[in-house]
């Protein structure tokens, strides 16, 4: 397994004085400055990856190079106005719900950019939705993000098997789905807040709609 010190190096540092990102490759020649929540959020979850991804398929070294890219691609969506910007809106459920729990715990609110569902190619560094928690000051945290392609359009581009991401493959949720979609595959992974349950789990205890001002 990776040094989880190094991934957060890669996601969560910037140079300091510049609040620019500096890659793998510059850390150890740069003056550093990690960012407090979000450094800390993704430290404790690259650093239990070992065993909360055990309990729903544990990732191989690979993919967790894939994790740490993944979140230095996303790390710009803290701010939802950038997601906004990069064409992500938000998604209600067909009974117009925004935040999503349920006494397992929760998922929060999701953004979605529609064209990037309608694309048959996973892209680990491109995913869907990008997930928020309401917080008690009204403002929304990122927590994770979600990978969710239609079933029509992965069967329809040649694939048999269902997609996968990170050595986890995708979750199939059928139609007649809270969303009102088609058969779709879907999956959630939790790199900005530690989820006890498994890094892909859906529903994360850490989570609460309590503060949704929905």
């Amino acid at each position: 397994m990776p040094d989880p010190r190094r991934h957060v190096a890669v996601v969560a540092m910037y140079e300091e004085g510049t609040g620019r990102m500096i890659g793998l490759r510059t850390l150890r020649r740069k003056s550093l400055l990690v960012t407090g929540v979000a450094a800390a959020a993704m430290l404790a979850t690259l650093a239990t990856t070992g065993s909360a991804a055990a309990k729903s398929g544990a990732a191989s070294p690979r993919s967790q190079g894939s994790l740490a890219d993944a979140a230095a691609a996303t790390a710009r969506f803290h701010s939802v106005q950038q997601a906004k910007s990069a064409g992500y809106g938000e998604l209600r459920d067909a009974a117009n719900i925004a935040c999503i729990d349920n006494p397992a715990g929760g998922m929060g609110i999701h953004y979605v950019n529609g064209g990037l569902v309608g694309d048959p190619n996973e892209d680990p560094n491109k995913p869907e939705l990008v997930v928020y928690e309401p917080m008690p000051n009204g403002q929304l945290q990122l927590v994770a993000l979600e990978y969710v392609v239609l079933k029509a359009s992965w069967e329809g581009a040649g694939h048999t098997d269902p997609p996968s991401l990170f050595g986890q493959s995708f979750t199939l949720i059928p139609a007649g789905n809270r969303y009102g979609l088609p058969d779709f595959y879907e999956l959630h992974v939790w790199l900005w807040k530690t989820n006890p349950n498994g890094l892909f789990e859906d529903w994360n205890p850490n989570v609460t709609c309590a503060f949704s001002t929905e």
